[in-house]
């Protein structure tokens, strides 16, 4: 069905395109959305299932030798829980997000600050919580909770792309070794079982959604032909805007990340050759080059982008955008027109997606940022749904071909009421 798009102000930045090809939703009525909520009310109040099981943290095996380490040198980490059943040889690997170790220019002071933390350095990563697409339950992960999940460290600061190094402020050495990473890490899985792999899938949220797209078809590569092999990040699909300044500040960001971590060598070489490699960084750019099926999962009101792309700091004045950043309720009609102007032009950059037959869309208008990490967004009776399907059903119809098309975007916030029950 159409949707009636919303035209901004002249002063937006942003001007709207009219999404065609794929399902759209037009806005559910209120007494549905008291139906939902009830219903999901009674339905946590009897959920029997168990807490979601924490799991150790593995570090990479020879990982200095390799060069293979984190920003202080420290060998990066995973996060390994076995398969079981029929899921005993299938295999999703998950990379993790965090932002970039960059600045506005290729200075080091980000990167020193964050070799600091878990983000640089493996000494402070401890176990995890397996949530959302990584529950070990069926009614919580209904297609992959038996799969043999990994989750792995983001540590490089530059979506497990870079290969360099530099100084810290200190003077000690930083490490720029995210290609080295992917690449030590997968082999040591492989060595571990995922050789063997009669279907596979490699997720990510945020960066770790962005290494997704740019690690997609290597990933693929590393298994047999007849393997089912599929990629689907999460919330990584970032934009190359104007900010409320007219600067384009996320362009400036990556720039400084392919600069000093020389990002260069995982980027579409066919983009290269026209264009800048901080351009060649973005995802519309790169979905043009994947040939692996893809699903993108992604908020058409990224709460992330919204505060850091759209309104970052710097970028305006006074205390009004500082208000709407932070929840959308607060945004005036005016502050509204410009994030249905970001809305529509990431409808517009994923058109690419519309023309691949094995692709799939899950693009909600919900003010968040990831949505399969934790089964609030990924599956529950209080999560998102398109279609009326949550995330984890329309994954899983995408991936094992359930349904011919799997292509879902929302209508216009506050139009769909299974957002406002978060």
């Amino acid at each position: 069905m159409a949707i009636a798009e919303h035209t901004p102000s002249s002063s937006s930045p942003f001007r709207q395109h009219r999404p065609t090809g794929w399902v759209t939703f037009t806005a559910a009525t209120p007494l549905l959305a008291l139906q939902l909520a009830l219903l999901a009310a009674l339905v946590m109040a009897t959920d029997p299932s168990p807490s979601p099981e924490l799991v150790e943290l593995t570090l990479l095996t020879g990982a200095r030798e390799k060069g293979a380490v984190c920003l202080d040198g420290s060998p990066p980490g995973y996060h390994l829980q076995r398969g079981f059943g029929s899921g005993s040889h299938s295999w999703i690997v998950y990379l993790q997000g965090g932002a970039w170790c960059s600045s506005n220019t290729t200075d080091t002071e980000t990167c020193s600050e964050r070799k600091m933390t878990a983000y640089g350095s493996s000494k402070l990563m401890g176990a995890v919580t397996f949530d959302g697409i990584f529950r070990n339950q069926q009614p919580q992960n209904p297609d992959f909770y038996n799969w043999n999940k990994v989750y792995v460290r983001y540590c490089d600061g530059a979506s497990f792309s870079g290969d360099a190094e530099g100084e810290a402020q200190d003077g000690t050495k930083l490490f720029f070794r995210g290609s080295r990473i992917w690449d030590a890490v997968v082999d040591e899985l492989m060595g571990k079982g995922m050789d063997a792999a009669e279907q596979a899938l490699l997720a990510g949220c945020s960066a770790g959604g962005l290494a997704t797209l740019l690690h997609c078809d290597d990933f693929r590569a590393r298994f047999p032909q007849e393997v089912p092999v599929k990629c689907l990040p999460d919330g990584g699909f970032f934009l190359d805007i104007k900010d409320l300044s007219g600067e384009r500040h996320m362009r400036s960001v990556f720039s400084g990340v392919v600069q000093l971590q020389n990002v260069s060598g995982v980027l579409p070489k066919r983009c290269l050759a026209k264009k800048d490699p901080a351009e060649c960084f973005f995802p519309a750019e790169l979905i043009k080059s994947i040939s692996t099926p893809t699903f993108i999962v992604n908020s058409e009101y990224d709460s992330w982008q919204i505060a850091n792309v759209v309104a970052p700091d710097g970028s305006y004045t006074g205390d009004a955008w500082t208000s709407c950043r932070d929840n959308i309720r607060n945004c005036s009609s005016e502050q509204m027109d410009v994030l249905h102007g970001f809305r529509a032009e990431l409808i517009r950059e994923l058109k690419v997606a519309e023309g691949e037959r094995e692709w799939g869309l899950f693009v909600d208008s919900c003010f968040t940022h990831c949505q399969t990490q934790s089964s609030d967004w990924w599956h529950s009776p209080t999560s998102p749904r398109l279609g009326n399907q949550t995330v984890a059903e329309a994954v899983g119809d995408w991936y094992f071909g359930r349904r011919r098309v799997v292509k879902q975007v929302d209508c216009e916030y506050p139009c769909n009421p299974t957002c406002s029950i978060q």
